[in-house]
C-alpha cells in the first residue's frame, strides 16, 4: 500500500518505532508526556492512556494520522505496569512464575485534522514455566526488566520463561502489528 497520508508515532518506545519501521511506514515521532496515572481494569486503563497520548500529540500537528499505544500486564484482573525497582520486579515475575496472565495493548488512530479516532484494544495470553529464584534474579540484572510492562521483555531474556502464548507475539512487545496494519489501512482509507 502506498503511504498516502503523514504518519506520526507517539511514543519514544525503541520496540514500537522498530516494529513500525518493519511494516514499511515513514513516520515521524513526537511523544509527549502525559499523565499516566490511570484506575481500572488494564484494558480500560491502556485504552484511555493511548487515546490520551494520541490527543497530546495530535496538539502539536494541523494534519497527519497519529498511532499511540500504551501496554499493560493483567494478573488475575491487577494490572502490572512497569517496576520502580529491582525488588517490585522480582515481585512481578515472582508473581507471574508458573501462570497465566494476560498483556493488554491499547491502539489510538487520531486524524489531528479533523478529530476523528479508532481506539481498539488487543489481548494476548501467555504463561510462564515455573521459575527459580536465581532465574529472575539473573534476568533482573540485565536490566531489562525496569522498563517494561509486568518486568519483562519477551523479546528479550524473558522468551524463555515463556512456556504458553495465545495471540500476538508483538502484542506482548507493546505493539499489535497485524491489528495496527489492519486499522491503518481501515482508517486511512476513511477520509485520509
Amino acid at each position: 500500500m502506498e503511504q498516502r497520508f503523514r504518519l506520526i508515532l507517539a511514543s519514544a518506545s525503541p520496540r514500537r518505532r522498530e516494529l513500525l519501521q518493519r511494516m514499511g511506514y515513514e513516520f515521524e515521532i513526537c511523544a509527549p508526556d502525559v499523565d499516566e496515572h490511570v484506575d481500572g481494569r488494564a484494558e480500560d486503563i491502556v485504552q484511555t492512556l493511548a487515546a490520551r497520548k494520541a490527543r497530546a500529540a495530535a496538539a502539536h500537528y494541523a494534519e497527519g494520522v497519529i498511532i499511540a499505544s500504551d501496554t499493560l500486564v493483567s494478573l488475575e484482573g491487577k494490572p502490572l505496569g512497569k517496576p520502580v525497582d529491582e525488588d517490585e520486579a522480582y515481585a512481578m515475575l515472582r508473581a507471574l512464575s508458573g501462570r497465566a496472565h494476560e498483556v493488554f495493548t491499547g491502539v489510538c488512530l487520531r486524524d489531528a485534522a479533523t478529530g476523528r479516532e479508532s481506539v481498539e484494544v488487543v489481548e494476548t495470553k501467555v504463561r510462564f514455566r515455573a521459575l527459580s529464584d536465581a532465574e529472575i534474579w539473573d534476568y533482573i540484572h540485565t536490566g531489562e526488566p525496569i522498563d517494561k510492562a509486568g518486568a519483562y521483555g519477551i523479546q528479550g531474556g524473558a522468551g524463555a520463561f515463556v512456556e504458553e502464548l495465545d495471540g500476538s507475539f508483538e502484542n506482548v512487545m507493546g505493539f499489535p502489528v497485524e491489528d495496527v496494519e489492519r486499522m491503518l489501512r481501515g482508517f486511512a482509507g476513511g477520509g485520509q
